[in-house]
C-alpha cells in the first residue's frame, strides 16, 4: 500500500469516514500541499497535492478492491509535474453526477 496511484477528486466528492484522529498532517515549500498519514503505520492513503488544492490524491491501492468497478491508468510524467500539471486541472473541479 505504500507505492502510491493517484486518483484525484473534487473536495467536495471526498468524504472521510472514520480515523481523521489517526491522521498526522506535513507540509513543506510551498505549504499548499497537505500529506495527510496514519500516525501508527505510516501509511499516506490521500492527500491534498499541490497540482490539484481544490481536490484531494486518493491512493487507490488502499481502497478495497470490493468498492472499485474498474479503474484506468494514464501515464503522467511525474518527474516534470510542473511542467504538466495543467493536464490535472480538470481532475478536482467538480462535475453534476451522470444520470442513470
Amino acid at each position: 500500500m505504500t507505492a502510491y496511484l493517484h486518483l484525484i477528486v473534487p473536495a467536495s466528492r471526498f468524504r472521510l469516514v472514520r480515523g481523521e484522529g489517526a491522521l498526522a498532517t506535513y507540509t513543506f515549500n510551498t505549504g499548499v500541499a497537505k500529506h495527510l498519514f496514519c500516525r501508527t503505520c505510516g501509511i499516506k492513503s490521500f492527500y491534498v497535492p499541490r497540482s490539484n488544492p481544490d481536490g484531494f490524491s486518493v491512493n487507490v491501492r488502499c481502497l478495497d478492491p470490493a468498492t472499485i468497478a474498474s479503474v484506468r491508468v494514464r501515464a503522467f510524467d511525474g518527474r516534470n509535474w510542473e511542467a504538466h500539471a495543467h493536464e490535472l486541472a480538470h481532475l478536482s473541479v467538480d462535475e453534476p453526477e451522470p444520470r442513470r
